[in-house]
């Protein structure tokens, strides 16, 4: 994939020089450069990932390791040489519709739970199942084909999982345990979107919750199904408004708020550990620290993870409205939703404010990867 001739089958890319990108080194190199060398010994340690991407062309395995031997305390000029004699950027353009890239947000929900269930907190967050089987290429087959999980039963045969509405319903049964309980549907539906939570506990305590596995049904955007049918402008769309949406609407069995969300059957499940307030991040589907307005989640099946990228978008990121947004960003994460090569979703940090603006963001701009010279030839 990586091999030149065939990254250039599988995208768009037009070749620029890295004065082609204005801003590129006037950007914080240094708030770049650590969580960058986290991949980078990834990349070269062949570390496991959370959520298998693309495998690191050898020029990418090279470059990574000369990033690890400048080290952490290296200078903003020494970084920039090193990307100027290491990568070439390219922008990458969408192969239909709009000829710009297309930018989302997300962020790290802090929610109040239980590890229980009480009368307030009813909805529960699930750990991976024990018959949840994650298909690696050639495990796919008639039944299964276009889906990315499946149910292994007991006499080892494996069938599509079950749906977001029939786990709802309890068909899961004892396959998995809760991990916590939230005070609603729609609060544990965000904390599926978003991949990841903090969990403020009644009992004082928090738990990280970690993406574990998914059950491989398609995904559907609510926001978009609201848009189409009238229910909610699509210039009045936020997180606050859909998540109202919902709440008006209702979320017991057979009420249109519930309903709208099985309209998205897939189903996040997830690990829990104490929260550590000196951790640097979230874990994201690389496995590594997520960092805010430095990572990216992006379409595994087209990146690896560790690439960097160049972000050029006007977008609400540091206040409601919108601002220039270039940055050197790498690629750390992916979601269901994230397809295609110009096509990334910024990581904006945790808690309500995060929120708040990510939840805005649906916007074009230009985005440019930094690929290895070695990878090119």
């Amino acid at each position: 994939m990586m091999q030149g001739g065939a990254l250039q089958a599988a995208v768009d890319l037009r070749p620029m020089s890295f004065d082609d990108l204005p801003g590129v080194f006037k950007d914080d190199v240094a708030a770049f450069w650590t969580p960058f060398l986290r991949s980078c010994a990834a990349v070269v340690a062949g570390a496991p990932e959370l959520r298998r991407a693309v495998v690191p062309g050898a020029g990418q395995r090279v470059a990574s390791a000369r990033a690890l031997s400048l080290g952490y305390e290296t200078t903003a000029a020494r970084i920039t040489a090193y990307l100027r004699d290491h990568f070439d950027p390219c922008l990458i353009l969408p192969r239909e519709g709009d000829h710009r890239a297309f930018f989302t947000a997300y962020y790290r929900p802090e929610v109040r739970a239980s590890r229980t269930r009480t009368a307030h907190f009813r909805e529960p967050l699930f750990a991976r199942p024990d018959d949840l089987v994650t298909l690696e290429p050639g495990q796919e087959n008639v039944v299964l084909r276009g889906f990315s999980s499946a149910r292994r039963q007991s006499d080892g045969t494996l069938i599509p999982y079950l749906t977001r509405a029939e786990i709802d319903a309890g068909a899961l049964g004892e396959r998995a345990r809760p991990l916590a309980y939230v005070a609603d549907a729609i609060e544990a539906f965000m904390i599926h979107v978003q991949g990841s939570a903090r969990l403020v506990l009644d009992d004082g305590q928090a738990l990280d919750l970690t993406y574990a596995g998914r059950n491989g049904q398609p995904y559907t955007s609510i926001g978009k199904i609201l848009i189409e049918r009238g229910d909610i402008k699509l210039e009045d769309m936020t997180l606050e408004r859909l998540k109202a949406w919902v709440r008006a609407n209702g979320q017991e069995p057979g009420e249109r708020g519930r309903a709208l969300l099985h309209t998205n059957q897939s189903f996040i499940f997830f690990s829990s550990a104490p929260a550590d307030a000196a951790a640097p991040g979230p874990i994201g589907a690389a496995g590594l620290p997520l960092t805010p307005f430095r990572s990216i989640a992006i379409d595994r099946s087209v990146w690896p993870y560790g690439l960097p990228f160049w972000i050029d978008v006007d977008a609400p990121w540091s206040s409601a409205h919108d601002t220039s947004f270039k940055r050197l960003v790498i690629g750390q994460d992916t979601g269901t939703a994230i397809v295609g090569p110009a096509r990334a979703d910024l990581f904006f940090g945790d808690g309500p404010q995060a929120g708040h603006l990510a939840g805005s963001v649906r916007h074009h701009g230009r985005m440019f990867v930094l690929l290895p010279k070695d990878d090119l030839r």
